[in-house]
């Protein structure tokens, strides 16, 4: 939480990788965020956010995109404006999807893979994907609002083994 019963307001969520060894095929990795309505919090995403859009009303976009990794930091970075965001919608989970273009590749394949979601210069969340090496995608964190409207982040690192569009309808699926 940002502040005593306010919730969080805008968060940024940050992607590194390092680039494929010389003479393969680029890694492309892509964070994605889906968002759920208030009524139907786990039912069919709203709409969904990755690098070829952002949110019709423009609280969550992508700021930095990559195709690559360039192995220079944090080269992907996706911001969410919580505090303008409409009451309609109760849920947002994020994810990472990688691009199966080169063939099956897993997070394990991925070299200095590592996520982290920042709020300002605060870190809420900071994972590596070596709990989800088997996976070809992953959730990452479920920000729902509660009941009086403060946006609130939960970690939910959970690891999929479909392809980026599939996995864009399945990421916020209730799941054991």
């Amino acid at each position: 939480m940002s502040g005593v019963g306010r919730g969080l307001d805008k968060v940024e969520v940050k992607l590194r990788w390092d680039p494929s060894p010389y003479g393969e095929a680029p890694r492309h990795l892509d964070i994605v965020a889906a968002t759920y309505s208030a009524d139907d919090p786990y039912g069919r995403p709203v709409y969904v956010v990755h690098y070829e859009s952002r949110s019709p009303d423009g609280t969550i976009n992508m700021s930095r995109h990559s195709e690559t990794g360039l192995g220079l930091g944090f080269v992907e970075a996706m911001v969410l404006e919580f505090d303008r965001m409409s009451p309609v919608y109760g849920r947002v989970v994020v994810g990472v999807a990688i691009h199966q273009d080169g063939g099956p590749r897993t997070f394990g394949d991925i070299a200095n893979a590592g996520v982290l979601v920042l709020e300002g210069y605060r870190q809420l969340l900071s994972d590596d994907f070596a709990g989800v090496a088997d996976a070809t995608a992953a959730t990452i964190a479920e920000f729902t609002r509660d009941a009086s409207g403060a946006w609130e982040l939960r970690e939910m690192v959970r690891g999929f083994d479909s392809d980026p569009v599939l996995f864009m309808a399945e990421m916020g699926s209730i799941r054991q």
